[in-house]
């Protein structure tokens, strides 16, 4: 076979494949999914919802540049035949999409973070459903609630994630900035700790007033950075003791004022018992 008679082989090929596209959706353009060859295949990973009479979501972690490939697939039980289908990233319309029966796939080459974001399925007949796939940085874990410690002691905060990050770093508000703690604190006050990979741990000494406030926990990864928020509080030692300084004065109070009545009454009763008997002796 000549050059020639190569290329016009590929051109009646791309010809057949665009004679059968099918509609669904403005903007969008259909064409059957192939099987994937090993090659195309490699270091793809596949996210899929699959969907039967309600909207779905799903967040999608991303520590590195990868590809992945998002699947909406309509559940054989639902009641929504032949949906129009539509691609959106955010807002705007992805032109390209690739079919089989009942599913609707495309495939994201995320390189760097303007590749994040979310990704949307929207299926439409007689009603609208919309599998919508959250491309992300991996989140951070930690305590949410605010920690409580007291003057003297130390405080504990730790970081995980599901990924290991390239480096971690521990933040302190400053204001309105966001200080190193490294560079605000003195070593003897502060020790950070990597247990593992993916868990850091910040430990704070001798606390005092000053300590209190914000701190933040930041994983980078090479898709972006990941920050997680700490509050901590720092309590004077007589802290604990208040409530109960105010129960004791509520029953010394109480307890004075019933002993002052009970002298008022005596005093009282005794008076009333002169002027009874002086009565009697008239």
């Amino acid at each position: 076979m000549t050059t020639q008679d190569s290329s016009q082989t590929q051109v009646n090929s791309v010809t057949k494949m665009q004679a059968g596209h099918e509609s669904s959706g403005p903007d969008v353009v259909v064409q059957e999914l192939k099987p994937a060859s090993k090659e195309s295949s490699h270091n793809v990973s596949e996210h899929e919802i699959v969907l039967i009479g309600a909207s779905l979501e799903k967040n999608i972690s991303l520590p590195s540049p990868t590809k992945v490939e998002l699947i909406c697939k309509l559940d054989e039980n639902s009641n929504l035949k032949n949906p129009q289908v539509t691609w959106k990233k955010g807002s705007e319309t992805i032109s390209h999409t690739s079919k089989t029966q009942n599913s609707w796939a495309i495939q994201v080459t995320v390189s760097d973070s303007s590749q994040l974001g979310s990704y949307t399925c929207i299926l439409k007949a007689d009603k609208e459903i919309t599998a919508t796939f959250h491309l992300q940085v991996p989140k951070l874990e930690g305590k949410e609630k605010p920690i409580i410690t007291y003057q003297g002691d130390r405080a504990v905060m730790v970081c995980k994630t599901e990924y290991e990050p390239k480096a971690w770093t521990w933040y302190m508000t400053n204001g309105t900035e966001l200080a190193p703690i490294d560079k605000i604190l003195h070593t003897d006050k502060f020790q950070i700790k990597r247990p593992s990979a993916n868990v850091n741990r910040l430990e704070i000494f001798k606390l005092t007033k000053e300590d209190r406030g914000v701190y933040w926990c930041e994983a980078s990864f090479e898709l972006g950075n990941s920050l997680m928020r700490f509050e901590l509080k720092v309590l004077s030692i007589a802290a604990p003791l208040k409530p109960f300084i105010a129960i004791v004065a509520e029953v010394a109070i109480l307890v004075t004022t019933i002993v002052l009545y009970e002298v008022y009454s005596k005093k009282r009763g005794k008076g009333g018992k002169k002027e009874f008997d002086q009565i009697e002796q008239l």
